[in-house]
């Protein structure tokens, strides 16, 4: 029996069960939570430098629980299995099929979540396990949702609110288990041992929110890419409804070798983001650099990368000479429907290389409760490196 109808079976009894399962408890008793998330999709990649078409038809099930809270505790246990469906014409990094473009989306069967947590008060909150972690807005920290797979942390996380309006955060993490999935045949792939401290203070200042953060990471499966961020965000937007709002965001760090790191690491990172919103309608203009001098560039190993860079995913490494990002956007939503679309100006740091101009764009649609549809596109045409790729998905997802 394989993995896809195992998969496909799961799914129906899951979605079947969903009523039962979530039905109101008897008055005066705590209240648990089923999670269900299902999501089926098709990637297609035309990449110029690779003679095959990529397409990968996969299915991910994530299935879990979360406890009622007794005292401040409370626990949450979720499994995930991730499978193709027609045929593995992609890479996914575990099956071996190089010929084809790569779709970091591998069969799967993995604990994706398992952690308690402890609240004792709505000012804070320990959680100890595996578990996601979001910082900000994912450029150094997140769980990569994306992709079928998502990232997820075997850590402590501590988080407290002062009554002077001071957010404190503490993660110390152990392990990264990443994308590839923890079947993957090479286990220096699947996951990485990490001793590490994360550390972020944030404060409101005016119409934003200003955040200082320190990140020491010791990756002690690839010890020569330890590495220490240093780095100070401010996030403020004022909202309008019936008039013309703005966002607007800021951010500078700067990245040194740590523990065991090679010597050469050494970079900046900038971003300057701007936009208005009027009538449901976001105008965003941003330039983010990510330095690099010919023998490193900025790195951000653990980030939600494809929502950075274009969806093409090019830049999922940033090149030794380093990138600059120009891009304009705009999104908006018409109730269950929403749009996006962007253009990207890619660039070095160094030695005045034009890497190439990204167009993408989405339309979903909540098209009935907890079900949604998505269809996406990313056209990237290279410059003085690199080759054409266009991507295209189309995805259904149900979430409990």
């Amino acid at each position: 029996m394989n993995k896809s109808y195992l998969l496909t079976t799961a799914v129906a009894i899951a979605l079947a069960t969903t009523p039962l399962l979530a039905a109101e408890p008897a008055a005066g008793t705590d209240k648990g939570k089923l999670l269900l998330d299902f999501r089926a999709r098709i990637e297609s990649v035309d990449d110029a430098g690779i003679l095959a078409r990529g397409e990968a038809d996969t299915l991910r099930l994530r299935l879990g629980y979360r406890t009622a809270s007794h005292s401040g505790w409370s626990g949450v246990i979720e499994g995930v299995g991730t499978t193709h469906v027609f045929g593995e014409d992609f890479n996914s990094t575990a099956n071996g099929r190089t010929r084809y473009p790569t779709v970091v989306d591998p069969d799967n069967t993995a604990l994706n979540q398992a952690y308690v947590q402890y609240a004792p008060s709505a000012a804070t909150k320990v959680m100890l396990g595996r578990q996601r972690l979001l910082y900000d807005n994912q450029r150094f920290f997140g769980n990569s949702g994306w992709r079928q797979n998502e990232q997820t942390f075997d850590a402590l996380n501590i988080e407290h609110r002062a009554s002077n309006g001071l957010n404190l955060r503490y993660s110390y993490l152990d392990r990264v288990n990443r994308i590839n999935g923890a079947d993957h045949p090479d286990p220096n792939v699947a996951r990485w041992q990490l001793d590490a401290h994360l550390l972020s203070l944030s404060h409101a200042v005016g119409p934003g929110v200003l955040t200082g953060y320190a990140h020491f990471i010791d990756n002690q499966t690839l010890p020569l890419t330890s590495h220490r961020n240093l780095g100070l965000r401010y996030a403020a937007k004022h909202e309008q409804p019936a008039g013309l709002g703005w966002l607007a965001t800021a951010e500078f760090a700067h990245q040194d070798s740590y523990a065991d790191g090679k010597a050469s690491i050494n970079a900046d990172y900038s971003l300057l983001e701007g936009g208005v919103v009027w009538r449901a309608n976001t105008f965003k203009a941003g330039w983010e650099k990510l330095g690099g001098d010919g023998r490193y560039g900025f790195a951000t190993p653990f980030a939600t990368l494809h929502a950075f860079n274009g969806w093409a995913d090019r830049f999922l490494t940033t090149p030794a000479n380093g990138l600059q990002d120009t891009s304009l956007g705009w999104n908006r939503k018409w109730g269950p429907v929403g749009a996006v679309v962007a253009w990207h100006d890619f660039r070095s740091d160094q030695r005045n290389l034009h890497y190439g101009q990204e167009f993408d764009a989405s339309v979903s649609w909540a098209f009935a409760p907890r079900w949604s549809g998505l269809v996406k596109y990313a056209d990237f045409h290279a410059g003085d490196t690199g080759f054409n790729v266009r991507k295209a998905w189309l995805s259904v997802e149900y979430v409990y």
